[in-house]
């Protein structure tokens, strides 16, 4: 398997940022951490070996970049403005920065997908829909869609574009729409321990999607079904061999 480690100062964050990428070709999926997790958490939790077939038959490439959740929301020492100022700022890494570079690495401009467990669940899931121009396809697993378990009740303009289950029901732009119906969107929740409150949010974008005529696929597994580690190990490969 190739696999390639990259790091530069990023201008939007004014600090080092790495990331990997682990594959020689096929669909760049862009591959956010759980909670606070660093650039390498998907390879020592068995995610990058439970993708080793489709990384080695040249279907997918993993671009795996440092969570910045303990400077954003998960920063409980900053005032719920101040973390939400920081996460755009990540999302100028992210989309100004980081993607770029890997095209230009890459000399390619497709579409990328997103996925991420927990945590990264919720930045897949959010950065594909507030991107629609960079993202096509989204594997969302065990993710909340929204921030109050975070911030409370806490709202502002960068709050509420940070959670797809405020600004999606009141999105009626034609072009974003139409981006999503033609784009592969697959969020999976259990149904067991500590899933609460991502299957609540998982039913919550179900009933949007209907509503928006905007096809998807949420998946709700079993009630022994638990927000850890070993279940991700299944339902990563398994969504895949359905994609690709």
């Amino acid at each position: 398997m190739n696999v390639e480690y990259h790091h530069f100062w990023s201008s939007s964050l004014n600090q080092e940022m790495e990331f990997k990428i682990y594959g020689h070709a096929g669909k760049p999926i862009l591959v956010f951490p759980a909670q606070g997790g660093r650039f390498y958490e998907f390879e020592d939790f068995g995610m990058v070996e439970a993708a080793r077939w489709f990384i080695e038959q040249g279907k997918i490439r993993l671009v795996t970049p440092d969570s910045l959740d303990f400077q954003t929301w998960a920063n409980w020492n900053a005032h719920p403005a101040d973390r939400a100022r920081r996460h755009e700022d990540y999302d100028r890494y992210i989309c100004q920065e980081l993607v770029p570079f890997v095209k230009d690495h890459f000399a390619t401009e497709e579409k990328w997908m997103t996925t991420g467990v927990s945590m990264g669940g919720y930045h897949c899931a959010n950065f594909f829909f507030r991107h629609p121009d960079l993202f096509d396809g989204t594997i969302s697993l065990s993710g909340i869609l929204q921030l109050k378990m975070f911030i409370g009740d806490y709202m502002d303009e960068n709050v509420y574009f940070n959670s797809p289950l405020l600004f999606l029901p009141n999105l009626e732009d034609a072009w974003y729409l139409e981006q999503y119906r033609q784009s592969q969107i697959i969020v999976c929740v259990g149904q067991g321990a500590w899933e609460e409150p991502m299957l609540a949010d998982g039913r919550a974008l179900q009933a949007i999607l209907e509503q928006k005529g905007i096809p998807g696929w949420i998946d709700f597994w079993g009630f022994d079904v638990n927000h850890d580690w070993p279940w991700w190990r299944k339902m990563w490969p398994y969504f895949l061999s359905k994609v690709f």
